[in-house]
């Protein structure tokens, strides 16, 4: 094959891909166009730029693993999102290529401090945080995800929120197309250069506040102790995470239903699958 050939056929994959691109392009803002004519729209901010970067990673990357980090405050919806963008893979026949990565798993063993404290209302008092950044073991979290975007399995921790007691290496976690990363601080500054999609779950602040409270009293705190941590959280959050909602690549409306994220998501993959010659999520 002579040069002038290989030249030419280079050319025509990049025509072919850009293309592919092109159409990929005008099926999610179709999709995103749909989603602003509901009543609760799932999408309430995106950027333009980042849609265009998601159909070139489905051509021209489609075989990488990519990490989706999905932010918002304590009782935001960002677990709900997850698990209904878990069943929207499955839905798409998109067989076992996720993985969920969560920031609570990274919670530092605080059982001792709990202990010495005696109760949660006495631990409260002596300054100690549950919600700030120092918190959680960002630093492991990030090593396990770049272990899983290299291919490699990783054993996350598990954190036990009523006894506050971490242990290290519990969880298998397999590498995968697409890893899930969602927590509080999954868009803190040391993570985001290895996060391809940064989303930010915005909701209301008393639904946060009634949710945080019912979620607070099946982790055993109530009464005085779940004030006294509630008042800490939205402290925290006016300083660490709202301010996330600005570097975001897609803002989400916490108040849409399980099933609408679930069917949204689905129609979002197919967009981007419809055009792809696998039948697998190509992102």
């Amino acid at each position: 094959m002579t040069e002038l050939n290989k030249n030419e056929i280079e050319q025509a994959k990049k025509i072919a891909n850009m293309s592919k691109i092109s159409k990929i392009l005008e099926n999610i803002r179709e999709v995103i166009a749909i989603d602003r004519k509901q009543k609760q729209p799932l999408i309430l901010r995106i950027n333009e730029a980042f849609i265009f970067n998601i159909a070139r990673k489905a051509i021209s990357e489609k075989d990488s693993t990519f990490i989706m980090s999905i932010a918002g405050e304590s009782a935001s919806g960002k677990t709900t999102l997850v698990k209904n963008a878990a069943k929207a893979c499955l839905k798409s026949d998109t067989d076992s290529i996720y993985n969920v990565v969560c920031c609570d798993d990274y919670y530092k063993d605080a059982s001792k401090e709990l202990s010495e404290a005696g109760s949660y209302e006495k631990l409260f008092e002596s300054g100690f945080s549950f919600d700030t950044p120092d918190a959680i073991d960002l630093a492991l979290m990030k090593e396990h995800l770049k272990l899983l975007k290299q291919g490699k399995e990783i054993y996350s921790p598990l954190y036990n929120f009523v006894t506050c007691e971490s242990k290290k290496d519990s969880v298998l976690k397999k590498p995968a197309k697409l890893i899930l990363n969602e927590g509080l601080y999954v868009l803190h500054e040391s993570l985001r250069d290895i996060i391809d999609v940064k989303i930010y779950v915005y909701t209301p602040f008393e639904v946060i506040k009634d949710r945080w409270f019912a979620r607070a009293a099946s982790r055993g705190k109530t009464g005085l102790a779940a004030q006294m941590q509630f008042h800490d959280v939205n402290q925290t959050a006016f300083r660490h995470i709202r301010p996330t909602m600005d570097i975001a690549d897609v803002v989400i409306n916490g108040m849409t239903t399980q099933e609408y994220i679930e069917d949204f998501i689905h129609q979002l993959i197919e967009a981007i699958v419809s055009v792809t010659s696998d039948k697998h999520l190509s992102l």
